[in-house]
């Protein structure tokens, strides 16, 4: 989106991952590197013929992952209150809410996780 671009999710700023299953895409992620210590979680979304399969928890712990090996400790993300099921797997994922450290329109909710 013009309003919300995503070319900082690339080299030393940040990453983007695609998810397929077989030759489709299924979904995908994005980890932004907002500072030495710090990750936001951005644009992750699964298509809704492949929701309920794990496919959106793969994609953020493949993140997380990418994130510890930048040697970061703490994943944050902001979302909106209405996205129930995003926000029951963060919650299962070990996110937990956090006051707003962002002004974005949509932002409602946010989380962090503080990487082992």
């Amino acid at each position: 989106m013009i309003e919300e671009p995503s070319d900082d999710l690339a080299g030393d700023t940040g990453l983007l991952v695609v998810a397929y299953l077989g030759a489709h895409v299924v979904g995908c992620g994005g980890a932004r590197f907002v500072s030495e210590d710090v990750a936001e979680l951005t644009r992750v979304f699964v298509d809704a013929g492949a929701r309920g399969d794990g496919i959106g928890a793969s994609i953020v712990e493949f993140l997380e992952g990418c994130v510890r090996q930048s040697h970061r400790t703490k994943i944050r993300l902001d979302t909106r209150a209405d996205l129930v099921e995003a926000r029951g797997l963060y919650s299962k994922l070990g996110y937990r809410e956090v006051p707003a450290f962002n002004a974005e329109p949509y932002a409602e909710v946010w989380l962090e996780k503080i990487l082992p």
